[in-house]
């Protein structure tokens, strides 16, 4: 019995999905943002004397004040926080409730088990008004419990577990892993070329020196530098590479805990302290504001 992204409460799903927007949205301004100034200092250098290269200049440089208000205004990256901090809530919530942890032991009756999942929902989703008017909501997006969540709860205690450690815990382990590796990479890309960029100025400084009345594009090879050190700053990937690999080496060991559970308490103590794991985290990620 696999569970399936689509599986998750309704409310996981919009704000998984409106998180993702933002991301993208957000990024996409930045990365407009910076190409723009790039191309404002290529006009001002190519068309230095030009009143036309002045007018363009000056309407990208309007354009570029206006997507900085856009994202003021908007604040795609709260969104995008604030949907993720839903989403991994709402994903702890109902995978502590398919494996009959702690609140939703079998300590109490199943409906009155269900009734206490949606109260959490609801708790959630009131400490985050803000999502409010961009939560969407369609038929597509699921129920508030779906059936296979309700399949998989019914389920002998070695099955969940053997669904728990597959689904939750080697999916984390791999994203996390996976993310390790995208990251390290990419820092490696962009730190070299932020090396090139740099060299590149310094070079045509020394030339300038030796050839005052050349022409040279070196506030454009500036400006560049410059949006690649924004990007980086803005993607952080070395201190993601360093997160997330410290997250996938704690999952091994959550894992590794896996082989103890004997019984029905147990599995409720082990899913509490690997979703405390996961939520811990979370927490950390979101109080950096980072992905």
């Amino acid at each position: 019995m696999e569970m399936q992204e689509e599986d998750f409460p309704a409310l996981y799903n919009s704000a998984d999905s409106t998180s993702l927007k933002a991301q993208n949205h957000y990024f996409s301004a930045l990365i407009c943002y910076l190409f723009l100034l790039i191309l404002a200092a290529f006009v001002s250098y190519a068309w230095l004397t030009s009143v036309y290269g002045a007018i363009t200049s000056a309407a990208l440089f309007l354009i570029t004040l206006g997507i900085l208000v856009w994202l003021k205004v908007h604040k795609p990256e709260d969104i995008w926080y604030n949907g993720r901090a839903v989403a991994e809530s709402v994903k702890t919530r109902t995978w502590r409730w398919i494996m009959r942890s702690e609140p939703y032991d079998d300590n109490i009756p199943e409906e009155q088990a269900q009734k206490e999942l949606l109260n959490d929902l609801k708790g959630i989703l009131d400490q985050n008004r803000s999502l409010s008017h961009v939560l969407e909501w369609t038929p597509n997006l699921g129920e508030a419990i779906s059936e296979k969540m309700k399949v998989i709860r019914s389920l002998p205690w070695s099955e969940r577990l053997e669904t728990y450690v597959r689904d939750r815990v080697d999916n984390q382990s791999m994203w996390y892993s996976e993310k390790s590796q995208l990251n390290r990479r990419l820092a490696k890309r962009w730190f070299i070329v932020s090396i090139v960029l740099h060299s590149v100025a310094v070079l045509l400084l020394l030339y300038r020196i030796k050839e005052p009345a050349s022409s040279l594009p070196i506030e454009v090879i500036a400006t560049a530098a410059g949006a690649v050190l924004t990007w980086v700053q803005a993607k952080k990937y070395n201190e993601l590479n360093s997160s997330y690999a410290l997250a996938a080496h704690e999952i091994v060991l959550i894992k590794g805990e896996s082989v103890f559970v004997k019984n029905e308490q147990q599995l409720s103590e082990f899913v509490v302290n690997s979703e405390a794991a996961f939520s811990r985290e979370h927490t950390q990620w979101t109080a950096r504001k980072i992905v």
